[in-house]
């Protein structure tokens, strides 16, 4: 049986320690290097330590024997604390004896091993410092170590590491001594042991930020500089701080100045620096936040934030200022509170206008074409609030920008196709852009496909009106919030428009994106340029309305006249009415015109317009003048040329505007008999005036007296003239001159019988008949009374002992008195039979009014009473006078004052 021990060999260590690598436990082989035995020695040559170092390979070297002699020494060869050497039995090396190991003459220290083949002192002569550091950087065979007492860095092998090296990490504390490389001359650290650290207990301090770590650099750091914060803490009345990265800050929280945070606190193992470490947010700052108020309801309103997107509801409670002054659109700000697990604002108080900011607003101008419209009636699905959307070419760059409704600078009507512009407004909480200021230029209708119409105003309301088509029988509907350029618009004022179908309801439809047209743009006919000859062969018959007057008759209630021409060989006719004639005079059945034939867009119907007659149809019934003399409700009475009698007519045989016709107008008209051969005007036309009465007026003022007046005056009476009777001294006893209206100066005055009047005489040219003519009435008398707005005069008019006058009719503008004396003019209101007075003019003031004193029987009265008679009346108070501020009382002091003296 064999030794075990075979294979090993004996062999003497050399004078200079070989740099090969032994590893302390010698149960187990080095990776490089040769295996010591503790029995037997050989003499063997070593490998290079430089070829192994430079191999590093996991392989175990093979020993090469270049000297089979074996060694003459028969003493073992100490071997130096600083060498390490490993051994492996050569397969040829020869057989000897063990030797005990108690006869070994090799000393082994373990602690002595990890030399790497290096001296362990600075200069090879004495032992080495231990010093301390941090491992910087770990390889799979080496690393650096990073001197904590002085500004070093120094190379390890790991083979120098005494312990697991798998426990060894970057950042492990190590201690170790410096020896320098023999190759190199460097220094380098052996020897090296793992500093467990010292655990102590820690404690988390509670502390605040007082700066934090800068979000936005902008570049201003240096390369690879870390940005920091800062935090304070207070002990035994002293505050300190540290410093803080955000690898410090748990949870990757940004932590705000005056957010509440607890921390530990750490040391540099470098620098020795303090600083803060696991920084924990325990409550953030209430910062003031700044909104606008965009509702208010009864109690609660709700708050648009200026920093988020985002509402948050308010409670009237938390609002610190006058309630009733607060408004949708005020900027506040408020601080933000968690209450059931809701965020609500508090603190609330208002901010001068303007404070709060929601956007940019570019300066620079855009044009662009409206894509997507806004829906006049959104609907249920609808959550976007910029629905609206907007192309552009920016830049080089097309794109499509959102707008909402409040962002087009008026209220008309967009369009897809417009071509508009607008400024780009940029959201400064999130950055949204969208199109704002939208404006329409005025070339926008040469883009879209709309069809425009035209029209004029008919009706102005408040706020909205209607248009009268040009195309369309029904008036339009419009507002105002649809008209472009904001300019006013105003009845008959012609426009231009575009219909769609209202929101409501698609049956009906409303006129959109009104613009103003010049003065002649639009017209509803066209009217031909030749001139046609006709026959009358109809008349325009007015309307038998009994209830008809001047105010209300229309003249389309009366019938249209007809004329009969010639075009081309082919006998045609058309339609006419009276408001298309010139001239004087209306034209009759027979009478020869010549007119111009217009033609209405919107209906095709021809009329004959701008007529004239030429020859009148000797046939026809004689035409009479005569001047108006009475106007009612529904007819009036003509006085005839000779001013003798006057002639019944009906409001419904007045051809022309009725409206127009005053007392006074010079008419002209047909006799007619009707029912109990009673005579009555007919086709009754107002004609230019003519002189009154005669030329021939004489130039003497005379003065006389009203014995008669006119019919219209006195219905009773049987004679139409009025009669005056010359009161002047020297003039015949029983001298009288009739008169009619248009003897009258001012044809609406009302003569009543007794009246002194002034007049001129003058001849009629038809009869030579002598006639009062330019009469004014000499009335004077007293003002009775004066109220508001109206007055009395006393003055005697048929039963009325007083005659009523407006203000309005004091010439002048003067205030009237009681007592004032007046000149002034009678009218008779023709519906209701009761006369006025008119053109008041004062003469002279009446006697100022006096403060009358009180009687003598009242003095003596007051006098005769004391305020200890128990027969006095007595005064007992109610209620308490109250003064302006509201005060109870009087502030004077009462004083006993003496019956009917005034002080």
């Amino acid at each position: 049986m064999g030794s075990p021990w075979k294979g090993f060999v004996e062999f003497t260590l050399p004078a200079s320690p070989p740099t090969a690598f032994v590893s302390a436990d010698l149960s187990s082989t080095s990776p490089v290097g040769l295996s010591l035995s503790p029995y037997g020695r050989s003499h063997i040559k070593v490998l290079s330590p430089v070829t192994e170092m430079e191999r590093g390979s996991s392989e175990p070297p093979v020993a090469r024997n270049t000297d089979s002699t074996p060694s003459t020494s028969a003493d073992p060869v100490p071997i130096p604390r600083s060498s390490s050497v490993s051994c492996h039995p050569h397969p040829g090396s020869k057989k000897h004896k063990r030797t005990p190991l108690y006869q070994r003459s090799m000393s082994f220290d373990p602690g002595m091993l990890h030399s790497n083949g290096h001296t362990a002192y600075a200069n090879g002569t004495g032992p080495g410092i231990r010093e301390t550091g941090v491992v910087e950087k770990l390889l799979t065979s080496y690393g650096f170590i990073q001197c904590s007492e002085r500004q070093a860095r120094l190379f390890f092998h790991c083979s120098q590491y005494n312990g697991n090296l798998q426990e060894l990490k970057i950042g492990d504390d190590v201690e170790f001594e410096v020896s320098s490389d023999r190759r190199t001359g460097k220094p380098i650290a052996v020897k090296l042991l793992k500093i467990k650290p010292e655990v102590l207990p820690e404690e988390r301090i509670s502390g605040q930020v007082v700066s934090s770590i800068p979000v936005h650099l902008d570049g201003k750091s240096a390369p690879g500089q870390v940005p920091t914060g800062s935090v304070c803490y207070e002990r035994n009345g002293e505050v300190f701080y540290l410093t803080y990265s955000p690898d410090d800050v748990e949870g990757n929280l940004h932590l705000d100045t005056g957010d509440k945070v607890s921390f530990y606190m750490d040391t540099n193992k470098h620098t020795g620096a303090v600083s803060a470490r696991n920084i924990q947010l325990v409550k953030k700052k209430q910062m003031r936040c700044q909104g606008v108020v965009c509702a208010t309801k009864e109690a609660f309103g709700f708050i648009e934030r200026a920093d988020v997107v985002k509402e948050i509801f308010f409670h009237y409670s938390e609002f610190k200022g006058d309630l009733e002054a607060l408004q949708a659109g005020d900027d506040v700000e408020f601080t933000i509170k968690d209450r059931n697990g809701k965020e609500v604002a508090t603190e609330v108080r208002l901010l001068p206008q303007g404070t709060v900011i929601f956007e940019d607003i570019s300066i620079e101008q855009f044009e662009g074409t409206v894509v997507k419209v806004i829906p006049k009636v959104p609907t249920k699905n609808q959550n976007d609030p910029l629905p609206g959307r907007i192309s552009s070419r920016i830049g080089f760059n097309d794109k499509e920008l959102p707008f909402g409704e409040k962002d087009t600078k008026s209220k008309v009507t967009l369009l897809e196709g417009d071509h508009i512009q607008f400024n780009i407004s940029t959201d400064r909480r999130d950055k949204l852009e969208r199109a704002t200021n939208i404006d329409i230029f005025p070339d926008t209708f040469d883009f879209t496909k709309e069809t425009r119409e035209m029209g004029v105003i008919a009706a102005i309301r408040d706020g909205f009106g209607f248009i009268k088509c040009v195309d369309r029988d029904a008036r339009m509907f419009f507002h105002f919030s649809e008209v472009l350029e904001e300019s006013q618009l105003h009845i008959s004022d012609e426009v231009e428009f575009t219909v769609v179908p209202d929101m409501l309801s698609a049956q009906r439809n409303h006129a959109v994106r009104i613009k103003k047209l010049p003065k002649g743009s639009v017209s509803f006919h066209t009217q031909s340029e030749q001139r046609f000859m006709g026959v009358v062969e109809k008349e325009v018959v007015g309307t038998n309305t009994k209830n008809a007057s001047p105010t209300k008759t229309k003249e389309k209630e009366a019938e249209e006249g007809v004329i009969a021409y010639e075009d081309c060989g082919v006998k045609l006719t058309v339609p006419y009415h009276n408001k298309d004639l010139e001239g004087g005079g209306y034209p009759q059945v027979g009478d020869k015109v010549e007119f111009s034939i217009n033609e209405v867009k919107r209906t095709g119907l021809q009329s004959a317009v701008s007529i004239r007659v030429l020859n009148r149809n000797a046939s026809n019934a004689k035409r009479l003048l005569g001047f108006v003399a009475t106007l009612k409700d529904n007819f009036g009475f003509i006085e005839t040329a000779n001013h003798d009698q006057e002639i019944f007519f009906h409001y419904s045989e007045m051809c022309g505007d009725l409206e127009n016709l005053e007392l006074g107008d010079t008419v002209e008209y047909t006799l007619s008999k009707g029912k109990g051969n009673k005579v009555s005007a007919e086709k009754v036309t107002k004609v230019a005036a003519v002189n009154g009465i005669s030329e021939d007026v004489g130039a003497t003022v005379t003065m006389g007296k009203v014995i008669r007046p006119l019919r219209s005056v006195d219905p009773s009476q049987t004679e139409y003239q009025g009669l005056i009777e010359v009161t002047e001294e020297g003039a015949p006893k029983g001298q009288n001159y009739p008169f009619g209206i248009m003897g009258m100066s001012n044809k609406a005055d009302c003569l009543q019988k007794g009246e002194l009047v002034k007049f001129h005489v003058c001849t009629v040219a038809q009869t030579g008949q002598k006639m009062a003519c330019n009469v004014v009435p000499q009335r004077r008398a007293m003002v009775e009374c004066v109220k508001d707005q109206f007055g009395f005069i006393t003055y005697e008019v048929g039963e009325s002992k007083k005659l009523f006058f407006h203000v309005k009719e004091v010439q002048d503008g003067l205030e009237l008195q009681t007592g004032d004396e007046v000149e002034f003019s009678v009218v008779l209101n023709q519906r209701t039979g009761k006369c006025s007075a008119c053109n008041v003019r004062r003469v002279s003031e009446g006697p100022k009014l006096v403060a009358t004193p009180r009687p003598d029987r009242l003095v003596n009265r007051l006098k005769s009473i004391t305020l200890d008679d128990a027969s006095a009346p007595r005064l007992v108070i109610v209620r308490q006078p109250r003064g302006p501020d509201n005060s109870k009382g009087f502030n004077l002091e009462r004083k006993t004052r003496q019956p009917g003296v005034i002080d």
